[in-house]
């Protein structure tokens, strides 16, 4: 355990290198899954080795050694880890705990309350449109989900840019985006190191919206002017933010990502040819998340050597 425990903490500083790579050059739907994927890794690994450091801390109390019939003076005298090292590491984790607890608390609820406001809002063909003079449109999370479109959007964008408008949104209900944001945003609470992957997820599953409804118009260009036309009257008009925070709008302005620039990025994005799956990024994200995993494996099999040698004693 000398190394290998840490390794998944200073892993989690390489977030902010990864995360705009992949959220840039890659496919956007493979990107979100990537970095999803990563965020929950890793935040698992870090809480993983916080744990493990924590205990050795514990087992050096000769109250908490006598419990487990382990030996306290052992413990001090073979743990490669100082008492400094696991107080600071059970304040970690303890905060690291409680915030994705209330994080994962406040999820479960949101996404409770748009499923039941969903269930309220009865419409054939999943369709709500809400007078309201404030352009917005939104995906409404449920069982099933509902696209929320303001009447005020559906006059700032002209008629043969409505379709766009509907598949992008349906994108977000069809891939179950928020769940891919819940996830994210769970693991950068466990970990704030790794909010620059939940940042950028909040950004890729707009590209992936994007993306769907270029493929179901045919044309990117129209796409993209419908994409800069949405943002720019929800510019202009108050801010204004559904009730429900699972809710994903084709402007993206409901994420972190709002005030770095999201969609100019999006529409010179659309501009462009798609995106193909980067091998390079696939394979370094993979190989980082299986160091990850073996040094949290390896640092788990060390605490036990460690509990053996102290319990023989």
């Amino acid at each position: 355990m000398h190394v290998a425990v840490y390794l998944p903490l200073l892993l989690s500083l390489l977030a902010p290198l990864v995360a705009r790579p992949l959220s840039e050059r890659c496919e956007p739907r493979l990107a979100t899954w990537l970095l999803t994927v990563s965020a929950v890794v890793l935040a698992a690994a870090t809480t993983i080795s916080l744990g493990l450091l924590t205990i050795t801390g514990l087992i050096r109390i000769p109250l908490l050694a006598d419990l487990g019939h382990w030996s306290a003076h052992a413990a001090q005298r073979d743990d490669p880890a100082g008492p400094s090292i696991a107080l600071v590491a059970g304040l970690l984790l303890g905060g690291a705990v409680l915030t994705a607890a209330r994080v994962l608390v406040r999820r479960a609820r949101t996404l409770v309350a748009a499923a039941a406001e969903a269930a309220c809002m009865p419409t054939p063909d999943g369709l709500v449109v809400v007078e309201d003079d404030t352009p917005d449109a939104f995906a409404l999370p449920g069982l099933p989900g509902r696209v929320v479109v303001s009447t005020g959007m559906l006059h700032a964008l002209e008629e043969s840019e409505h379709d766009i408008l509907l598949a992008h949104e349906r994108a977000h209900l069809a891939a179950h985006h928020y769940l891919f944001v819940a996830f994210a945003g769970l693991g950068a609470a466990a970990n704030p190191l790794l909010r620059p992957l939940a940042t950028a997820v909040t950004y890729t599953v707009e590209r992936w919206a994007d993306e769907r409804a270029a493929a179901v118009t045919g044309d990117r260009a129209r796409v993209a002017r419908t994409v800069g036309k949405a943002a720019l009257a929800a510019r202009r008009a108050p801010a204004t933010a559904p009730g429900l925070g699972a809710a994903l709008g084709i402007f993206g302005r409901r994420g972190p990502l709002g005030g770095a620039g999201p969609v100019p990025r999006r529409v010179a994005a659309l501009l462009a040819p798609p995106l193909r799956r980067h091998p390079g990024l696939v394979l370094a994200t993979a190989a980082l998340l299986a160091i990850a995993a073996c040094s949290t494996a390896e640092a788990g099999h060390d605490l036990h050597l460690l509990l053996e040698i102290v319990g023989a004693e």
